[in-house]
């Protein structure tokens, strides 16, 4: 009998589209604050981009009706026909746009709607212009769709806004999207109509350039700002822009996974094809359930951002009060986006030189269990993001610890 030859199993080799990607950094720190946490330690987290609100009840009513009556199965696979009605009469309401359905696509989340975008569109090479400080996933999507993302700084003295001439100086001939997030995660910067105006001059001037607009916190605005989204403001554009948009934060369903996209007929149908050979259809219950957010009683809206806008003082006034530390004030959202340059160079207790914002942000976590995020992780530096989107208790605690904290250093 002869006897088989036995070989060694080859290792496993990542695929070179992700090789370069690692966990978020947002991530590795939430894990490092509930390890402690769950070790007994009275940890605040302030790094989560969720409300701590609940589901509104009407919602969660519909979904259980949903659930009873049957909808369980499969749907279209950009979504329902009731729920696109609903998306497109939320347009029209709240933005003054139209939409056909054939115009409209729902997903697992505002971010499928991303990937769906930039994998239909993005060729090798293609580049894609993002306004730091942006959300982390921004540049990891677009690098997983073969794009080179380009980032443009944008200054804290232009209230961390995207400055035209900068916008104009980044467009290359390989340019296909500028993706712009307002209200801001995670500076909580937004734009007027006035300082909207001049990007998308320029996006008129270079027609090749499409323009993609994360409206997921559309609803927080505050002090009687008004809202305004690009297709909106300037009609020209809305054939080479997307609008993206979701339940997640105006209606506390982060879980619920259902975020939503209009734009021309021929990129909508693209991203359907990505689509279809992803997930299919976004949960049905979940379809339904926003159906309901969407066309219901809104009062839940203004009610939660007024409750933001007092945290959001809260947390403003009680950080600009620490040495060190300056906090402007962000228009929506429910982040701040403190500047923490005057502890950059300071001394622990145990000798550490504080030398980065992610140093100071391991300092807090550390010494007064409080765990925020690096601004170096929005690629803008040396700045610290707190969400507040926790309890008034829990934010002036978490304030004070920072107090506590930076009086400690030398």
């Amino acid at each position: 009998m002869t006897q088989a030859t036995v070989t060694e199993d080859a290792p496993f080799t990542i695929a070179s589209r992700i090789a370069a990607i690692e966990v978020s950094e947002i991530l590795r720190i939430g894990q490092k604050a509930a390890a402690a946490k769950k070790a007994g330690r009275p940890v605040i987290v302030l790094g989560a981009g969720e409300p701590d609100f609940d589901t509104p009840d009407n919602v969660k009513a519909a979904a259980i009706a949903a659930i009873h009556g049957g909808q369980t199965k499969y749907t279209a696979l950009d979504g329902t026909a009731e729920l696109k009605a609903a998306i497109a009469a939320k347009f029209k309401r709240d933005n003054g746009l139209d939409y056909a359905p054939n115009e409209i696509i729902t997903g697992a989340g505002a971010k499928q709607i991303l990937h769906n975008a930039f994998l239909a569109t993005l060729n090798e090479g293609d580049e894609v212009i993002l306004a730091a400080p942006y959300w982390t996933s921004y540049v990891d999507i677009v690098g997983i769709a073969g794009g080179t993302p380009v980032t443009v700084k944008c200054n804290e003295e232009n209230g961390f806004r995207l400055d035209a001439a900068d916008l104009e100086a980044a467009i290359t001939p390989k340019t296909r999207w500028l993706l712009l997030n307002s209200p801001s995660n995670p500076s909580g910067a937004a734009y007027s109509a006035a300082q909207l105006r001049p990007i998308l001059d320029v996006l008129l001037r270079h027609p090749h350039v499409w323009l993609m607009c994360d409206d997921i916190y559309e609803h927080l605005l505050y002090d009687g700002a008004e809202f305004v989204t690009g297709a909106q403001l300037e009609p020209r554009l809305k054939n080479r822009t997307l609008t993206i948009n979701g339940v997640s934060k105006a209606y506390a369903m982060t879980g619920w996974r259902l975020g939503y996209g209009a734009g021309p007929k021929s990129l909508i149908g693209a991203m359907a094809v990505v689509q279809s050979q992803s997930t299919s259809n976004p949960c049905s219950v979940s379809q339904a359930a926003a159906i309901e957010a969407l066309n219901g009683p809104q009062e839940v809206l203004a009610e939660r951002r007024a409750a933001f806008q007092r945290r959001r003082d809260i947390v403003v006034e009680r950080l600009n009060a620490i040495d060190g530390i300056t906090c402007r004030k962000p228009e929506g959202a429910f982040y701040t986006f403190a500047s923490c340059a005057g502890i950059i160079g300071r001394k622990t207790p145990d000798g550490v030189t504080i030398d980065s914002d992610s140093a100071f942000c391991k300092y807090l976590l550390d010494t007064v269990d409080l765990a925020v995020v690096p601004g170096s992780c929005f690629d803008l530096a040396p700045y610290f993001r707190i969400s507040y989107a926790a309890s008034e208790a829990d934010l002036i605690e978490a304030c004070d610890r920072i107090a506590r904290a930076c009086k400690a250093l030398t």
